[in-house]
């Protein structure tokens, strides 16, 4: 470069830097001047030792301020608002207790009336304090609703509000039969700005339900989250805005509608499960979507989720999963075992199929249809996703094995070290239900003595922000009755294909 070209660019540079602190002294002695009482505090030798740093300094000017930063989202931040019946919580009760954390959650439960004797005296050291819901049958509106039970359902959220709770920044609106996973839900909250207007949910797995009452409204029974702002808004109109929606049949459309008053739309989130499904379920909870499992609903209506056990102990045994690690629950991983033809599908802390053909991920995210639609008759689509028909066919039926038990491990990297360092795994053992009796799908490759299958996992929390899920490979067939399968990072351009 030319040398004088060099000198004239340096000149001008430092030129700049001169007009920039001339022009930042006379503001301060503006501001000296407008505001006595501000002068006295200013610091004026340290505010001018960074006028003189500034201009012998080589950088570049500051970057604008960053945002005003949030701690992240924790349990306790959350609040709910369960809306229940006395008749049904003698039977529903268990299920509340396998999630909800006492002297850690927060909430209230309305029941349509006082608690009769058989479930007083409240646990109050386990479970959250109980509410009558308000009388509303003296509401105008109550006289010509089309259903004016469900009022009192729609009003538990300003009933919660008005409890006056502090430091809550969602409110989790659900059901007394609905399962929540609260790690899940903090993890999925947190990626959103609570100090926004947001209404997050899920809606019917069933076309039907959501051409009745609605595809941009969150099903109830699935839960939903309000951010604070949004039902501070909501609460200052809702008696009002019940009064406009006299012929909506459940208290769900009447609160979408009055959030969409509001100019808030439904952000709809794969996680949150309505279950509007009929009989055996697990075919879907087998192909779970890519997405951290937030609820589950209607489990005293299916049928149990494990073959062997009744519903509360299945809910319990799936809850000793979700205790060691909640982000993996339900999670597919497909791998292949190409010198015997067999595809492994597992379903973290639920199931695990051993298919005797290689089939495609892309096809294995499909729900086997073991279950049936909520109004039991098929008139397709019925589904709002696609599912895989049951066959008899011996290569699309898979030999089934259920969740067992769950230990986590921790073994040293390097048995010749004196390192302390080492890695935390999780073993996890899954045996089969029943003989599949059918034949093989080829000769000589059948999985029929395939009793157990052990898989192991890492003990870190699975990253969703990614979008991508994970591999596994199948370490060991011992030809003893067992099949061991690791889960592990997918490579970066690794794609899981037969």
């Amino acid at each position: 470069m030319n040398p004088q070209r060099h000198n004239n660019l340096s000149t001008k540079l430092n030129l700049c830097k001169i007009l920039a602190a001339t022009a930042f002294v006379i503001y301060i002695v503006i501001v000296y001047h407008n505001s006595e009482s501000y002068v006295c505090n200013l610091p004026v030798e340290k505010t001018l030792n960074k006028v003189a740093a500034f201009i012998s300094s080589p950088s570049l000017p500051l970057p604008p301020p960053s945002p005003p930063a949030f701690s992240p989202t924790n349990v306790s931040q959350l609040l709910f608002c369960i809306s229940g019946s006395v008749k049904a919580w003698r039977n529903r009760r268990s299920y509340f207790r396998e999630w909800w954390r006492p002297n850690v959650t927060r909430g209230y439960i309305f029941f349509d009336k006082e608690p009769t004797m058989d479930i007083l005296p409240w646990p109050y050291d386990n479970l959250p304090p109980y509410r009558v819901s308000e009388n509303t049958t003296n509401f105008e509106v109550y006289s010509y609703h089309v259903r004016p039970d469900v009022i009192r359902i729609v009003r538990a959220i300003l009933e919660t509000f008005r409890e006056g709770d502090t430091d809550v920044r969602w409110y989790i609106i659900g059901d007394d039969d609905t399962i929540f996973f609260l790690d899940n839900m903090v993890e999925l909250l947190g990626r959103y700005d609570h100090t926004k207007y947001f209404y997050i949910g899920g809606i019917s797995e069933g076309v039907k339900s959501n051409f009745d009452f609605s595809f941009e409204m969150a099903f109830g029974g699935a839960g939903c989250a309000i951010s604070y702002p949004l039902a501070e808004a909501l609460v200052a109109n809702l008696d009002q805005c019940i009064e406009t929606y006299p012929f909506y049949f459940v208290s769900d459309q009447i609160l979408s509608a009055c959030i969409a008053d509001l100019g808030v739309s439904l952000t709809y989130e794969k996680g949150f499960h309505q279950i509007d499904l009929v009989g055996d379920i697990s075919g879907f909870l087998s192909a779970h979507p890519q997405e951290p499992l937030i609820s589950l609903h209607h489990l005293d209506i299916v049928s149990p989720l494990f073959p062997t056990m009744d519903r509360h102990k299945s809910v319990r045994h799936l809850m000793t999963a979700a205790k060691v690690d909640q982000s993996r629950l339900l999670q597919q991983t497909v791998c292949y075992h190409k010198q015997r033809n067999w595809t492994f599908s597992i379903a973290w802390g639920y199931s695990a199929y051993i298919y005797e053909d290689l089939i495609p991920r892309s096809i294995l995210r499909r729900p086997l249809e073991t279950f049936t639609p909520w109004s039991l008759t098929k008139r397709p689509p019925d589904y709002i996703f696609n599912t895989r028909l049951v066959t008899n066919n011996s290569c699309e039926t898979p030999h089934m094995f259920y969740f067992r038990s769950i230990t986590r491990l921790i073994s040293n990297n390097d048995s010749n070290s004196n390192s302390d360092t080492s890695t935390d795994e999780i073993k996890m053992i899954y045996v089969r239900h029943k003989p599949r009796q059918l034949p093989s799908c080829y000769p000589n490759h059948s999985a029929d003595y395939i009793s157990k299958i052990r898989v192991y996992a890492p003990a870190t929390k699975l990253n969703f922000v990614e979008h991508r899920g994970e591999c596994c490979d199948v370490i060991n067939i011992d030809g003893k009755k067992t099949a061991e399968i690791r889960i592990r990072d997918c490579k970066k351009t690794e794609i899981v294909i037969v």
